[in-house]
């Protein structure tokens, strides 16, 4: 069938679909009306390769053969997340008390150069200092 959209000719064959007529039907309005089943499901084939997330796939129902093997999953042990942890919770410690130092020299005055240095508290600090020192998770809303 030969059909034209926008000045651009093409040629149409529609898929020929097997029907079979079916036990309901009647009569609306003065005309006969009848419901038709397929006889068999029509199995569109894709004209192009089709990927989805990276997995190609062309027929329905067939299985394609993986080529590329599974990426292997770094293990990291116990001790390394436990130090990584610990090493994240030290820096955010250092940045909020560098913030409350820009800010503490902001309030008294002092000239800005003043908060650019910072160094640890020297001396002995008492080993639950950690534990209470950190944000409080209700502050973060």
């Amino acid at each position: 069938m030969k059909l034209c959209y926008r000045g651009v000719g093409y040629e149409y064959n529609p898929p020929v679909v097997e029907t079979a007529k079916g036990e309901f039907g009647g009569k609306y309005r003065g005309l006969d009306w009848r419901f038709r089943n397929l006889k068999k499901p029509p199995v569109l084939l894709p004209t192009a390769n089709l990927t989805y997330r990276g997995v190609t796939y062309n027929k329905p129902g067939t299985v394609v053969k993986r080529t590329v093997e599974p990426e292997t999953v770094l293990r990291v042990s116990t001790q390394e997340k436990a130090r990584s942890l610990m090493m994240n919770h030290t820096r955010a410690i250092k940045k909020r008390q560098q913030s409350m130092l820009s800010r503490a020299v902001v309030a008294i005055g002092s000239p800005a150069k003043a908060s650019e240095y910072w160094n640890r508290i020297q001396g002995k600090v008492h080993p639950t200092f950690r534990a209470s020192y950190d944000r409080f998770g209700a502050s973060m809303s």
